[in-house]
Formats: structure tokens, sequence, C-alpha cells
């Protein structure tokens, strides 16, 4: 049923219901949130400052990092939409809602997305990063996406107008997949998964499909973590070691490193509590031999990241890459309470009910201080998008995989019939997406010419190119 509360509508699943039936409820959804609605996006009068957003997201982080992390934004428009989250997360509050409700990545923008290889050494495509994941309404994970592409577009110098083009094919993508994922049953949601060598087929490019098959071939000729060692580590003395590569991967130094490596082996012991009985006997074959922090990406620069070294008493070695869990940036802006507690907890179930596979390692713990983290494998055998050689018939293509894979990840968690039967058949809702992702793309540009002004002011610090 529909039900009508003071500030938005509320749907309930009715497990009992025929897909018919959920798909005219969907469709009722649209009289009291048109699909044209969606366009919509001015900024309010009493819209909060971006740069207060983004110094408020910033506090407890590595003080040091911090320039590193700005630097990184001031790159180009695009770059600071990547680390900007939190800004539309406050401003996506304010857009029309349909009230339906599932899980979101909550930070889904299209260098989220690529292939990666599944526990059988299968390459699917897939969203990658969880950081955000949170319950909340399934069109803001359409509109950061289709957004994303307006913003790269204009970044790589296509016309406006293409622009659109790519930000429709998400929601065009979506709609078509989300109809194909409604006529299965839920089981086989669940199995459904995009191989990334049949989606590389299905383009025209010649030469990208090419480059692209070769990458593939690449990522899956090493042993897992084989490549990684040769080339991340040395020897010293009988001990293998992660080579520095300052700032952005560093040991700590004197009783600093002894102490924080004491304190990861404990860590790394929580960790294995939250793995399921096979994977801690798989593990406990392993030791911790070496220990880095590491700056990574551009909306965690400044968290608490690094890369652990296991070795087996053969040699064999497995990498692990933990990531501070810090609180959601959609959960202040959602009105939905959290299940978990543990922010480490909260990604990896997020990350596990909308992915097809997920990494076999992936846990979570935490460390002193009331610091969560959740732990994976590092690298294994990823394929990220390359959007420097990108055509304009690639990105398009590219839009059509991310919507795809995005339908595919919220068919998990939400009720395909009823998002279909909003979305109906009819090129409205694209429509819309597209010309909110060039207004939403104007506002990203007046956002990042904000922080180029602040860094002038020196209200945020950057730091010398790296």
């Amino acid at each position: 049923m529909i039900e009508k509360s003071a500030d938005k509508t509320e749907i309930s699943f009715d497990p009992s219901a025929s897909k018919a039936e959920r798909y005219e409820k969907g469709a009722a959804i649209r009289k009291i949130v048109p699909r044209s609605s969606h366009q919509e996006w001015t900024a309010s009068e009493d819209r909060k400052d971006p740069i207060d957003i983004l110094i408020k997201t910033s506090v407890g982080r590595i003080e040091s990092l911090l320039p590193i992390r700005y630097r990184r934004m001031m790159e180009s428009p695009f770059a600071f939409f990547r680390g900007a989250a939190a800004i539309m997360a406050a401003d996506l509050e304010h857009t029309p809602n349909t009230g339906i409700n599932l899980q979101l990545c909550g930070d889904c923008h299209l260098m989220n997305f690529g292939g990666f290889a599944t526990p059988e050494r299968k390459l699917v495509f897939d969203i990658n990063d969880f950081d955000e994941t949170f319950q909340g309404p399934w069109e803001w994970d359409v509109k950061r996406l289709a957004a994303s592409f307006a913003i790269a577009g204009r970044w790589r110098k296509f016309s406006n107008k293409s622009c659109k083009e790519f930000a429709w094919n998400v929601a065009d993508s979506y709609k078509r997949h989300m109809l194909d994922y409604s006529k299965l049953s839920a089981l086989q949601i669940w199995y459904a998964d995009i191989d990334l060598a049949e989606l590389i087929e299905f383009g025209k490019d010649e030469d990208i499909k090419e480059f692209h098959q070769k990458r593939i071939k690449k990522a899956l000729e090493y042993t897992a973590h084989e490549k990684e060692f040769a080339k991340m580590t040395y020897q010293d003395g009988t001990r293998a070691r992660i080579k520095d590569e300052p700032p952005l991967i560093y040991h700590l130094s004197g009783d600093e490193e002894n102490y924080t490596l004491k304190e990861a082996k404990l860590v790394h012991k929580k960790y294995l509590e939250s793995l399921s009985e096979e994977k801690q006997i798989l593990l406990n074959r392993y030791s911790m031999h070496d220990f880095v922090m590491k700056v990574v990406g551009v909306g965690s620069v400044g968290t608490l990241c690094g890369i652990c070294l296991l070795m087996s008493a053969t040699g064999e070695p497995i990498f692990l890459q933990f990531k501070e869990a810090r609180k959601s940036v959609l959960e202040e802006h959602v009105k939905i309470k959290g299940k978990y507690k543990h922010q480490g907890e909260r990604i990896v179930m997020g990350q596990k009910l909308m992915q097809s596979a997920s990494d076999m390692f992936l846990g979570w713990t935490d460390g002193e201080g009331g610091r969560y983290f959740y732990i994976r494998q590092l690298r294994d055998a990823k394929v990220k998008p390359v959007l420097e050689i990108m055509k304009e018939e690639n990105m398009t293509d590219y839009a059509k995989a991310c919507g795809w894979a995005l339908a595919r990840a919220h068919a998990r968690s939400g009720d395909p019939s009823i998002l279909s039967g909003y979305i109906g058949d009819s090129n409205e809702f694209a429509d819309a997406i597209s010309k909110f992702s060039i207004l939403y793309a104007d506002q990203n540009e007046s956002d990042y010419n904000k922080m180029t002004m602040a860094v002038k002011e020196g209200r945020i610090p950057i730091a010398a190119e790296i």
C-alpha cells in the first residue's frame, strides 16, 4: 500500500502481492511524485555552504593528509565531484522523493564501477566501493551516477548535448534492465551477474575492445597477489617489506611503527572473528609480516587506510587493504535509522547485499579510539575504467553498462516490479534525469569555483603537486 506521511510517501512491501499488482503500485506513485519532477534542481536560498560541508567532512581525518585530499579535488570539477559526496547528499535531500527506499551505494559515480575477480576467478562488472552505503531513496544513486557522466563528459571536452545523452543513457539502461529483473524470481536476481568479457564484446569500437581484452588477460595471468608482491616489496634480510612511496605509501617510524604493528595484529585478530569459519582457517595459515599506511582515492584521503602483507610459512603472500569506516554521508539526510552501530559492518553488509560476488576476505574490525575499519583484498584482478581514452561512443557504452550494474544492485534489496512500475516504458524518467544532470553539473562547477576561491583565501590548504 501507499501511505502519505507529512513529508514524503512511504512504500511498504507486500510479499503476497503479484508482480502485476506491485507494478501498478509503482505506477500509482507517479500521481504523487511525477517522473518529470526529477528534472528539478534549483539551489535553495538557505543551501549550506559547500566549503563548510567539505571542511566538516574532514574533521577526524589525519590532518597532515588533508592538503593531499584538497589537491586531488582541485584537479578538475570532476575530481571535486568525486570528493563531494557529502555535498550532493545534502542537496538530494531537497529533491523529489518517491519514498521507495533500498540499499544505496551512496557514492555512485562512474569511477566507482569496474571489473574484478569473483572467488571463482571470473571477471565481472560491478560497483566497487561502498564506503557511503546506506538505506535511502533509489533515485539518489541514479541521479549521482548520471550527473557524474555529465560532469566527466565536460571534463573530456564533449559537447553539452553529448553529456546530456550520456546521462540519459544511464537512466534508460537502468529502466530497461530493471524491467528485465522484474520478470525474474528473487533467487534468479541473486544469481545474476554481468560478465566483463561479454560486456566488452557488446562494444562496436574494435580498438577499445582490443585494449580491454588485453587488460583482462593481464589481470588474470598472475596468481592472486603474486604480481603485487613482485612490484611492491623488497627483501630486508629474511623478511619481506613493502616499499615506501611517500607521501602516498609509507611506514610509520621508530616507536610509533612498533606500537602500530602490535595494534595492527590485534585489529587483524578481531577482523578474523568477523569472517566465516572456513575463511578463518584459511587466513590462520598466514601471519602478518608488514604494515604500511596508504593514501587512497579522492573522497577517502585523510582517513586511516593502509596495506597489510601476510605470508604463509612457505612464502606465499596475501595483501589485505584496510580502510577506516566512518558514518555514511547519507545518514543525516535520509531520516532512516541505521541497522549497524559498527560502521565497518555497515559497509560490509551493504556491499554483500549489492554486489553480485563480494571479495572472499571482506570483513570488519575496530581499533583504538573508537575507530571502525573494514578489510578486503588489495586489487584482486581489478580492471578500472580509463576515461582519458574514451570517445563519445565509448562513454555511451560505459553509461549503459553502469546503468545496468546499478539496476542489478538495486534489484537485490528493492522491488524491481515497483521500480519498473514507477519508471514505466516511456522516456519521461530518462529525460528528467538527463536534464537534472546538466543542471547539477552547473551546480558542481559553481561549487568547484568556490573551492578554488577558498584555496586562494587560505580557508583550506592544498599540497604541492605529487
